[in-house]
């Protein structure tokens, strides 16, 4: 069924990457949710007048919530859509952070307000009304939600979309809480422990709680800025790599403005006697793949890299070898030797984990202490000179 709705309603459903069809994506979830929570809420309205039960009529109204959530959820994605301008030049993409980072504080809201009437059903119980009429109503209700589930993960899932894995989350939610009201419902008929709705909604309250502080989290870390995918990372350094005379990539940064708008920018090695020319078009190439084949706008600094002097790979071997044994995560580049009458200064980058700038500890600069002291011991003639930077995007060194 997933797969029908989407070869029908989405061209080209196949290019994910491509920022038209991830729209439509997203559009296609956020309108199917609308509409399946809002025929769950008028079954259970329906079902709550026909019965009387004030539980599917509650259980109603946070289907309505649902519909609202999703419906921020499918603004996000319109505003999120919109092409960059003169005051956004880097386009709107971020709507769709802040559409996931409103559905998760609603998840909490529910969250919270469940607690609170489960805490109030503990203290002063009152009796479940049961009859097979809303036991159907709710059994229904929990497979939509299943479907709903599962609609909105494949597809936030394939679009790498947060809105959309929120929203599935706050559909799975829904399937417990239901379900679990629907089983006190069975359980205190059979077993006449009026208690037992209050302690099993006050179970589910900390769960969706749990989730939707989790949530939160995972919404609000691109729009603070956080570290990039490893894999990506990794990916970036390889391709890069896999160009003609390229001979180390450092200093690369990823800055996140929303699905599907992404920069990039970091140094690239290569022979400083290699033609400029020749240089300058093989980075033009890696600038224009990026973009091409991975959706990535590449801003790439050429470093020329003196090659063929022994003794600076000496030196750089040896340094490496001393960050291997003193700091694994830390690297090195940009290394440059400059002979003096008195001594010789040996000048270079040292990149560490963010948080070694300003810990208590001050890793960072002991690290470049026990630098400088190993090369003076070896050649007490040489003089570092040494930047301490953080690693913005941390990428494998050979």
């Amino acid at each position: 069924m997933i797969q029908f709705l989407i070869k029908a309603f989405i061209k080209n459903h196949e290019k994910t990457e491509d920022r038209a069809v991830r729209t439509a994506y997203g559009n296609l979830a956020c309108i199917v949710s609308v509409v399946c929570n809002l025929h769950c809420a008028g079954a259970k309205f329906a079902g709550g007048v026909l019965t009387g039960s004030v539980a599917v009529t509650a259980d109603g109204m946070n289907n309505l919530s649902d519909a609202s959530s999703n419906i921020v959820s499918l603004l996000g994605f319109k505003l999120g859509a919109r092409p960059a301008d003169s005051e956004h030049p880097y386009g709107h993409a971020r709507y769709e952070y802040l559409a996931g980072l409103a559905v998760s504080v609603m998840i909490l809201v529910i969250g919270v307000e469940l607690l609170k009437e489960s805490f109030a059903k503990v203290l002063h119980p009152t009796a479940v009304d049961f009859n097979w009429v809303m036991v159907a109503v709710l059994a229904a209700s929990i497979l939509v939600k299943l479907w709903m589930a599962r609609l909105n993960h494949k597809i936030g899932t394939d679009i790498e979309s947060e809105t959309l894995l929120a929203t599935a989350a706050d559909a799975r939610n829904d399937v417990i809480t239901t379900a679990a009201v629907l089983a006190a419902t069975v359980l205190t008929k059979l077993s006449g422990f009026t208690r037992l709705d209050g302690l099993m909604g006050l179970g589910v309250a900390a769960f969706i709680l749990y989730s939707g502080a989790a949530l939160v989290r995972d919404t609000i870390n691109p729009l603070l800025g956080a570290a990039p995918d490893p894999e990506l990372v990794e990916h970036i350094e390889k391709k890069a790599m896999s160009y003609p005379g390229v001979l180390g990539v450092h200093d690369l940064m990823i800055h996140d403005y929303g699905p599907g708008s992404r920069l990039v920018s970091f140094h690239l090695e290569m022979d400083s006697k290699n033609d400029v020319m020749h240089s300058h078009d093989v980075i033009d190439r890696i600038e224009r793949d990026l973009l091409v084949q991975d959706g990535l706008i590449a801003t790439i600094h050429f470093d020329p890299v003196v090659t063929g002097d022994p003794h600076a790979d000496e030196l750089k071997a040896f340094l490496q070898q001393e960050i291997c044994k003193l700091e694994p995560l830390a690297n090195i580049h940009d290394l440059r030797i400059v002979p003096g009458p008195t001594h010789t200064n040996v000048i270079f980058d040292c990149a560490v984990p963010a948080e070694y700038m300003t810990d208590k500890q001050h890793r960072g600069v002991r690290l470049v202490s026990a630098l400088r002291n190993s090369v003076q011991e070896k050649w007490p003639d040489h003089f570092c000179v040494i930047k301490l930077e953080p690693d913005y995007a941390p990428v494998h060194h050979e």
